[in-house]
């Protein structure tokens, strides 16, 4: 699933190869990702258009157009990615192609679960919280530490903190030595500021990387194994749900808390 590291990496494919060119035509192969457009109000619209720079919310990318136009918004759901292919070059779960002089750009989603939008950023992003790469440590306690919810919970609800899914919330908790299952009230200072300096670690690798890694000194590489031991003290890994979410996390390192 695209969490934050991913949809930056889109941005820079994007800002990289299409920002200011302009878009010589609009394919749209399966209309079942538009979200609040039609097929011919979307290539009206971009057709002989450019791509002012585009900018990141949480698992959000917003793509400003020339002309005083609604922005492009993507969201890329559960296996939705942006892709940079030469001139013509299509694959199966292609859904809308923008096409350039020197390429083409490609949305590519399997299971269309999300999609584009053309509107007011604004509007679009009203309800979503802050961004999690950007949030000041000052600030992570004022968005999470009133709740009386579990801490997984809260880090994967995009309206709290936007940008981290599975796999981000399971490895930073884990980082922090705090149970995905402990209550967000009852956390002190010292564990925000862990959170916090773990949170931020593994974000800036993540980008880097340009995806959660699967090192094997990561959680995220061993959590997938049959016998996963934690990459710190070697304990066998415990998995459960939190929220309906399948979690991993060290029961010596970050405690039962049944």
């Amino acid at each position: 699933m695209p969490e934050l590291p991913d949809v930056e990496g889109f941005r820079r494919v994007l800002a990289d190869h299409a920002t200011g060119r302009r878009i010589k035509g609009v394919s749209v192969f399966d209309r079942g990702v538009l979200r609040g457009v039609s097929v011919s109000r979307l290539e009206q619209a971009l057709t002989g258009a450019s791509l002012g720079k585009p900018w990141r919310h949480g698992k959000w990318l917003v793509v400003p157009v020339t002309g005083g136009k609604p922005a492009l918004i993507l969201h890329f759901g559960m296996t939705g990615g942006l892709f940079w292919v030469a001139a013509g070059d299509r694959h199966r779960h292609d859904r809308v192609v923008l096409q350039f002089d020197n390429g083409d750009l490609s949305y590519r989603d399997m299971r269309k679960l999300q999609g584009l939008r053309l509107a007011v950023p604004d509007r679009v992003l009203a309800g979503t919280g802050p961004d999690a790469l950007e949030l000041p440590r000052d600030d992570l306690r004022g968005v999470l530490g009133g709740q009386k919810r579990q801490i997984k919970a809260a880090l994967v609800d995009q309206s709290v903190l936007a940008g981290l899914g599975n796999l981000l919330a399971d490895e930073i908790l884990w980082r922090a030595r705090i149970h995905p299952r402990q209550v967000c009230a009852e956390l002190d200072n010292s564990d925000f500021a862990r959170l916090h300096a773990n949170m931020g670690t593994v974000l800036k690798q993540s980008i880097k990387d340009g995806r959660v890694p699967s090192r094997k000194s990561w959680l995220t590489g061993r959590r997938d194994e049959e016998s996963g031991s934690c990459p710190r003290c070697g304990t066998v890994l415990k998995h459960g749900r939190v929220n309906g979410r399948g979690t991993v996390w060290c029961p010596r390192c970050q405690g039962e808390n049944a």
